[in-house]
């Protein structure tokens, strides 16, 4: 394979890998964990 593929997979892989981990800790188990700041600070 040419280097500019093996490249162009490797970074699409890199994108898609750090975009799943995101949603995991946005909406799976870890996010029960988070706090909210707007909850934290009501007027």
């Amino acid at each position: 394979m040419e280097p500019a593929i093996v490249l162009s997979i490797s970074i699409g892989v890199v994108i898609v890998v750090i975009t799943a981990l995101s949603i995991y800790t946005a909406f799976g188990p870890p996010a029960k964990q988070l706090s909210d700041p707007f909850e934290d600070h009501e007027d």
